[in-house]
């Protein structure tokens, strides 16, 4: 997937001879690292699978007027994060969870889950960092599992870099917290 460009594959993407081809190069590039991406912020498998179709579907409908300002990657990121939040706002709003319980509901769903091979020590992790509000996970994803940049994580959530180290910030300090009390 790398020999073609992103620029390459936007520009394959407004012909609409190439338009199909391009689009599913652009998906077999995007798609691990965005189902990974959606993954982490709502945990269940079947869920994640869900917002990632609906992710591309938005990519789709959205790649023409794609102005190019930003990375292609972080484009759809943005849109992974906003469909994601999207559907855990759904979701709590369709459960009745208040916001201290979706934490909870998500780190069972976790314990649950088949498709989790970790050992206790990630368990733990994900338990800790699934009590984070929505925003600090998203940014300690992005940042520790993702491993981008401040400036990248910045385009993608539309958040100023300094927003985000402090909000990451406090992030690691709650999990710390976590890890000393259990």
């Amino acid at each position: 997937m790398s020999e073609f460009p992103d620029s390459n594959l936007v520009s394959l993407f407004r012909k609409s001879d190439s338009r199909n081809y391009a689009f599913n190069l652009i998906v077999r590039k995007y798609q691990e690292r965005v189902y990974w991406h959606i993954r982490r912020i709502l945990v269940s498998h079947d869920d994640t699978d869900d917002v990632v179709q609906n992710t591309f579907i938005k990519v789709w409908e959205g790649l023409d007027n794609f102005r190019e300002e930003s990375k292609l990657y972080t484009w759809i990121y943005r849109i992974a994060a906003n469909e994601a939040l999207t559907f855990l706002k759904q979701k709590k709003r369709l459960f009745f969870l208040p916001l201290k319980e979706s934490g909870a509901s998500l780190a069972k769903t976790l314990q649950d889950d088949p498709y989790f091979d970790g050992d206790e020590i990630k368990m733990k992790l994900q338990k800790a960092v699934l009590k984070l509000p929505d925003m600090q996970r998203i940014v300690f994803h992005m940042k520790y599992f993702d491993e981008m940049k401040y400036e990248d994580i910045s385009e993608v959530l539309d958040v100023s870099v300094g927003a985000l180290k402090a909000t990451y910030h406090h992030a690691v300090k709650k999990i710390e917290r976590y890890f000393e009390g259990h």
